[in-house]
């Protein structure tokens, strides 16, 4: 097949989407199929290049302004540059793409993208990486007003088939598109966890002074969506029966709310921010973790999450056990669950784990067992050349 993978999001940007994008692309060219990526330019990246058996164009860009809002994010518009329309046509054009990958409902090339596949009536294949949604009531009904007048008239135009990670994906998609059972594919989020089996380059214990200390490791950009408020209000349960515990925050921080109420708390020394590492750093931090928390107000179980179950890190959630479908998941079996934004829950698990290194050890090794079970690159890889197989026999 000639598959074109078009995301916004492309390393060396970093971010899940991004590198998902990526990996995929390079097992779809490992498989023997053709791959052209279309991306936004990205700081100084080349405008084009060739790299692991696939050819990557980086169309102009314009990055989004930073206004010192909580939705501050690094994302780059290709449509506030003149004439990527044109160029987004002829790349296609030129490639004649069997089937289309997109990657991001929200992002302009997916949409330049929908156009020319509605035009040539190529089948599309869209990954819903990120739901509109945010606690802030304001910005909650800007994104149900963006998703309900401009993203859902659009992708509507092009009928793609949607990639569902999660059972949070499936409800977003039914009720903001409009979208049914019929159009889902549901493939989780993939991982590669051999980048997790060597040993860490790092120390991180030594270089941030934590010394044997107990450490809970929270990996990502702090978003609203995932602002660790939570993390910080189950400390002063935590600090009580674990003093010496210190919480590191590994990503870039867009908002800072965490920062603010661990200062109101008086907590602030108990908590390290790192800043965003490059990727190949993140199995050294997990290798530094006795337990990985990120994903705590019930938004979903991301990259970060799999990545730390991945690298034998007993990890927490605030998802369901039915959060990933025909995958199961048992609650301090090989998950380990917490109610969302609940810092007395979180506490709760915190301590039980730091209490008990033995069954903290076997909660890690079952959750580093689902994961090659149902989560790995090449399980995942097969599952998007499946899809594409069937949308193509349409």
């Amino acid at each position: 097949m000639r598959i074109a993978v078009i995301n916004n999001f492309f390393p060396p940007r970093r971010g899940g989407s991004s590198h998902l994008a990526a990996a995929l692309a390079e097992r779809y060219a490992a498989a023997g199929h053709e791959v052209l990526v279309v991306t936004a330019a990205y700081k100084g990246a080349p405008a084009e290049e060739e790299c692991n058996g696939y050819r990557v164009v980086r169309v102009p860009a314009r990055g989004m302004p930073q206004l010192g809002l909580a939705i501050d994010f690094d994302i780059s518009f290709a449509m506030g540059r003149p004439g990527n329309l044109r160029r987004v046509f002829k790349l296609l054009e030129e490639f004649k793409p069997d089937v289309i990958h997109q990657h991001g409902q929200f992002f302009d090339l997916s949409w330049l993208s929908g156009w020319y596949a509605r035009r040539r009536n190529v089948p599309v294949l869209l990954s819903i990486h990120t739901r509109l949604e945010s606690p802030d009531p304001k910005y909650m009904a800007l994104f149900k007003m963006l998703d309900r007048f401009m993203v859902k008239p659009i992708i509507r135009r092009f009928r793609p088939r949607y990639v569902i990670m999660d059972e949070l994906a499936a409800t977003y998609c039914e009720q903001r598109y409009k979208a049914t059972t019929a159009d889902f594919e549901y493939i989780p989020v993939a991982v590669e966890p051999a980048r997790f089996e060597r040993p860490p380059l790092r120390d991180i214990r030594a270089e941030y002074g934590v010394g044997d200390r107990p450490l809970i490791v929270s990996l990502g950009h702090v978003i609203p969506l995932r602002d660790r408020v939570a993390l910080v209000n189950s400390l002063p349960a935590v600090l009580a029966k674990h003093p010496d515990a210190k919480v590191m925050v590994v990503g870039h921080v867009y908002y800072d709310a965490f920062i603010k109420r661990a200062a109101e708390l008086g907590l602030s020394d108990s908590i390290i921010i790192t800043g965003t590492v490059p990727p190949t750093d993140v199995p050294s931090f997990f290798a530094a973790a006795d337990i990985v928390a990120h994903d705590l107000q019930g938004g979903g179980f991301g990259t970060a999450s799999l990545e730390a179950m991945a690298a034998g890190r007993a990890t927490i959630g605030t998802v369901t056990e039915t959060n990933f479908p025909a995958v199961e998941l048992t609650n301090w079996d090989n998950f380990v669950l917490a109610r969302p934004d609940d810092p007395r829950d979180l506490a709760a698990a915190i301590i039980r784990l730091l209490d008990d290194p033995q069954e903290r050890d076997r909660i890690a090794k079952r959750q580093h067992e689902l994961v090659y079970a149902h989560f790995t690159l090449d399980v995942v890889t097969r599952q998007h050349l499946d899809a594409f197989a069937r949308m193509l026999e349409r």
